[in-house]
């Protein structure tokens, strides 16, 4: 007999191409039927045969407090009551424009969007109008949405014109994106030899978390921000991801770097969607209405995110606290993953089990993994009552919601997973 969430997914597939609206929810990677979720509240989710699993996407990251987090939920239902969306300027907006620019205080102004995509896509666009330089480089295996110009994380060699990783996209639109190896320097010494005076900006994911959790070597983040100035370029950390995870001032603050521009994705939304890219005020000055870099959107600092977002960096500031116990909880989940003998990375409270052995490193390490191995763990670990990301190069995520009991159990089905 099928499932409720089978029956639902073969309905979706009818209307939905692939019956999901994000690719890796289909769960085609770990050989199974997706969940159809129909709640969550703290650190559980609720499929809709009502089964409980203690959740380890979190929404692929922005839910740190938990699900449901009441005041936050309070404060987006009254918001509501004045209105969904009025296209046009909000005190709120200023609100959470500081309240971002306090964690990243060397910054200057925010502009608010509405996807991780849409911020990393118009930080690039700024920094090509700002530099008067047309290509940027980016690493393999990492992640910047699905923007046309970056949708590719492989070529026919670091010196060579890079070929669209999705149909549809024309070459052209990838010419100007150059690829080098995370953690490799040589590599990125190698385009700026090749191609002086003529890029833009590096952007990077200060953790690489899109090709399982990847952290940087020592130095490298710091020779990044030091070839950069020395060329003239900028340097822009993508922390859709890290941001206001690792730390209230994300990984620029546990790092200790200073880019010149950073992109933050739905956590400061609260899970709602809303993104924004930050930067210097001489770099953001190049943006419309101000300047000639042109930028915009209706729903962009759509009021009751920006409520959601506003609820919870509040938090996050109040109570710092929050970030040494979701790391202690994340260390204490490595420990298991370390006893059954599985490789395993972790930044704070991100981590990730790799099914391969020795330590990865790169996107080369990633690739050599056992996925089947992934799909047999992870459908252990759903059958002990565990929702990991339904792939192996995904990040788990801790959030504060996780209490012992949570780890406890998720530690056992470790060990019976993973056998």
């Amino acid at each position: 007999m099928s499932t409720r969430s089978e029956c639902l997914f073969e309905d979706a597939k009818h209307v939905i191409p692939g019956g999901v609206n994000s690719p890796v929810r289909a769960f085609r990677a770990v050989e199974r039927n997706p969940l159809f979720i129909k709640n969550a509240k703290g650190s559980h989710i609720f499929d809709a045969d009502g089964n409980e699993y203690v959740d380890y996407v979190c929404s692929w990251g922005p839910m740190i407090l938990g699900h449901a987090y009441p005041a936050v939920i309070e404060a987006v239902k009254k918001a509501c009551d004045d209105g969904l969306s009025y296209g046009a300027p909000t005190e709120k907006e200023t609100i959470l424009a500081k309240l971002i620019l306090e964690a990243v205080p060397f910054m200057d102004k925010v502009r608010l969007v509405n996807s991780g995509t849409e911020a990393v896509m118009s930080a690039i666009r700024v920094a090509r109008g700002y530099t008067k330089r047309d290509k940027i480089i980016k690493f393999r295996g990492n992640y910047h949405g699905h923007s046309d110009g970056l949708l590719v994380t492989a070529g026919s060699g670091l010196l060579t014109e890079s070929n669209p990783d999705s149909a549809g996209v024309p070459k052209g639109y990838t010419a100007t994106t150059l690829l080098a190896d995370y953690n490799d320097r040589q590599s990125v010494e190698a385009l700026f030899n090749a191609n002086p005076e003529e890029i833009a900006a590096i952007i990077v994911e200060p953790v690489s978390a899109n090709m399982g959790v990847v952290p940087p070597e020592n130095g490298f983040l710091e020779f990044l921000r030091e070839i950069t100035k020395k060329n003239g370029s900028l340097l822009i950390f993508d922390e859709v991801i890290t941001g206001f995870r690792l730390s209230f001032g994300g990984a620029s603050e546990y790092f200790g770097i200073k880019p010149d521009m950073i992109t933050f994705g739905k956590i400061v939304g609260g899970g709602m969607p809303l993104a924004a890219y930050v930067g210097r005020a001489d770099i953001m000055d190049v943006v419309a209405p101000v300047g000639s870099v042109y930028q915009a959107g209706t729903l962009s600092g759509n009021p009751i995110a920006v409520t959601a977002g506003i609820e919870q960096l509040k938090v996050l500031k109040n109570d710092k606290d929050i970030y040494s116990r979701i790391d202690q909880k994340a260390a204490e989940l490595e420990k298991a993953y370390k006893e059954c003998g599985i490789t395993v990375n972790r930044v704070g409270s991100l981590l990730s089990p790799f099914f391969k052995e020795g330590a990865v490193t790169s996107y080369s390490d990633v690739l050599k993994c056992d996925t089947n191995a992934f799909g047999k763990y992870f459908r252990g670990m759903l059958q002990r009552g565990i929702y990991v990301a339904p792939s192996q190069f995904e990040a788990m995520f801790v959030s504060d919601a996780h209490n012992d009991e949570d780890i406890e159990k998720t530690i056992q089905a470790i060990k019976e997973s993973t056998i």
